[in-house]
């Protein structure tokens, strides 16, 4: 398997960089991205995901800044740590062990620590290993307050949710209600779907459908979708879609390529994988999501939230930094409505669930080991920035140190982000949140802050500074 350094990054890497985060509204997304079209060029510019100038003029090509946001937002779930291996808070809603509690973890510190330092407003987060489970946090809940982040809070998981409907399509694969390598046609006839389209596709990102929230198309120049980013999506962001408005939309557009010649990340994939269950189950996503998994691994405080836009407490706020009219300015986007994402990235969850679910899927609890092998399959050509994605994650060799984690984080539109690694049989997880207030952020710093995590809680060697 090859190995993938994200710490090195030269300007032509940061260059493609930024195209894989224009494609990734929402896998990489940022939270707090002041989004653009496109440069003059035609391909999609670093404004896209959060550029700033201090003279509120456009771009410029050097000395990008972007803010907390796509690759960042994940990256940055790994929680800053400026306090001690935490002790649970009074309005967390789960208790850290003692054994975490105790434990001197300093090189979790000073990873999580490094988020804060360059600008996120407050993390979470949760390492389990064979030393027990560590658990903390760094900066604030809110702009203005003093309080941490509480240990166990509710966040928005934007792209995480891919994972959990994977799993519960493939669950329905392993009783033979659905067909891997069928045609999403026979299911979902009504859409007028090309019949070479199979559910595998959908799952693996190799349908050639057009995503909804925005994409670039063969040549390379940005299609705008629904409003997904900036002050499009701010002005727009209690707005409630259906999930087969989403699909509708995208395909009015050209798809990108022909069913399973290339890869290509796409929103549209997982809304449709998620009107597949609920075609097939008979229920909503929602009911068979809690009888499958949310149920039976006790999953406290993950939620498919619908229409609503409010976290349950206890949640940490989260900001959108936007320019309106050549001026910055801030807005607290702790309620949106998900329903934008529907079945790819629309779920709420806490770091202690995440953990729980993946070191379940990843130890065998969930599925049989044949679809579990699918599941790790890596495509060959989708894009390596956090690995190579299988059938609803991505498989990332960190060298001969760290061996190979699974993992895949995602955020909102703005505000809020998620990380979810696991070792392959489970038994060492790291799983994050981070959210962004006020602050620009540089995104050459990103892929070093998340190496630097990562290898921190999986490496048996410190990472390179």
């Amino acid at each position: 398997m090859m190995r993938h350094d994200n710490h090195r990054f030269s300007t032509a890497g940061l260059r493609r960089l930024r195209d894989v985060l224009a494609r990734h509204v929402e896998t990489v997304p940022i939270p707090g991205r002041v989004p653009g079209p496109a440069r003059r060029s035609g391909q999609a510019h670093a404004g896209a995901i959060g550029t700033m100038r201090r003279d509120g003029a456009g771009p410029r090509r050097r000395h990008t800044v972007f803010r907390p946001v796509a690759v960042t937002a994940l990256a940055a779930g790994l929680l800053a740590g400026t306090i001690a291996p935490a002790v649970a808070s009074a309005d967390s809603n789960t208790a850290v062990p003692k054994a975490a509690a105790g434990q001197d973890r300093p090189e979790l510190q000073q990873a999580i620590q490094a988020f804060v330092d360059a600008g996120f407003l407050g993390v979470q987060l949760r390492v389990h290993d064979e030393r027990g489970e560590w658990v903390g946090g760094a900066g604030a809940r809110k702009l203005g307050a003093g309080a941490k982040p509480p240990s166990n809070g509710h966040f928005w998981v934007g792209s995480v949710t891919k994972t959990f409907v994977a799993t519960v399509v493939l669950q329905l694969v392993a009783e033979g209600k659905i067909g891997l390598d069928a045609p999403v046609a026979r299911y979902l006839p009504k859409l007028g779907l090309d019949r070479r389209i199979t559910v595998r596709m959908l799952l693996q990102h190799t349908s050639g459908l057009f995503n909804y929230t925005g994409d670039l198309d063969p040549d390379g120049k940005w299609v705008p979708g629904l409003p997904a980013t900036g002050k499009e999506w701010l002005d727009n962001r209690f707005h409630s879609y259906r999930p087969q408005e989403l699909v509708r939309f995208a395909l009015s557009k050209p798809r990108k390529f022909a069913p399973g010649t290339d890869w290509s990340y796409s929103n549209t994939n997982y809304t449709l994988a998620r009107l597949l269950i609920e075609k097939v189950a008979g229920r909503s996503f929602d009911a068979e999501l809690k009888r499958r998994i949310v149920r039976p691994l006790e999953l406290k405080g993950t939620v498919v939230p619908g229409n609503r836009t409010q976290l349950p407490a206890p949640y940490a706020h989260g900001y959108f930094r936007y320019q309106d009219a050549g001026q910055w300015k801030v807005a607290d986007v702790s309620r949106q409505n998900p329903s934008l994402l529907a079945g790819a990235g629309d779920m709420i969850s806490t770091t202690q669930d995440l953990q729980t679910f993946f070191s379940a899927l990843n130890g065998g609890k969930l599925l049989p080991a044949k679809l579990q092998a699918e599941m790790r399959e890596p495509h060959a050509k989708s894009d390596p920035l956090y690995g190579r994605y299988g059938l609803g994650m991505f498989v990332q060799d960190l060298g001969p140190a760290c061996g190979t984690v699974l993992n895949h984080n995602g955020s909102p539109p703005a505000g809020y982000a998620a990380l979810m690694y696991s070792s392959p049989d489970g038994s060492k997880t790291l799983t994050a949140s981070v959210t962004t207030g006020d602050a620009p952020f540089d995104l050459a710093t990103y892929p070093k802050l998340l190496n630097g995590l990562v290898k921190a809680a999986f490496c048996d060697e410190p990472a390179a500074s």
